[in-house]
């Protein structure tokens, strides 16, 4: 009993099935980040923040500086680096501007990560999360 396959139905098979293979969205990539409309908007974008800290406290962040949990900086997937933003926490009224020097967060549910220095200004940390108004300041040209 021969048990191959036809040519045509592996060809079939592969033209079904490859498409799929690699297409995931990678964590980190060499590409421009372009600006989404949502980044520069008429009006503030709003969503979820939270921050980042001891584990990345001296790594190196996607424009290259050192990660200084202590800054006043932030995580975002397309505004510009150096792009100056206004984040006030909607729960308690308080804000701080940061400056984005780093690409993230990478949930899907949330809109920025902020340094602790940033975090602690606007009353983050006990929470770990909170809902957050988004302001452009100053965009970046990076």
């Amino acid at each position: 009993m021969d048990l191959r396959l036809p040519a045509f139905a592996v060809w079939l098979l592969a033209i079904v099935l490859l498409p799929g293979c690699g297409a995931g969205t990678p964590r980190f990539t060499t590409k421009a980040h372009t600006v989404d409309r949502a980044g520069v908007g008429p009006g503030p974008l709003e969503g979820v923040a939270s921050y980042y800290a001891d584990e990345f406290d001296g790594r190196a962040t996607a424009n290259g500086e050192t990660y200084d949990m202590n800054s006043l900086t932030a995580a975002h997937q397309t505004l510009p680096f150096n792009t100056r933003v206004r984040v006030t926490n909607l729960t308690n009224g308080k804000s701080v501007v940061v400056r984005v020097n780093d690409r993230g967060p990478f949930k899907d549910d949330r809109i920025i990560d902020l340094s602790l220095g940033a975090a602690k200004k606007i009353g983050l940390i006990a929470d770990g999360t909170a809902p957050v108004r988004l302001e452009i300041l100053e965009l970046g040209t990076q």
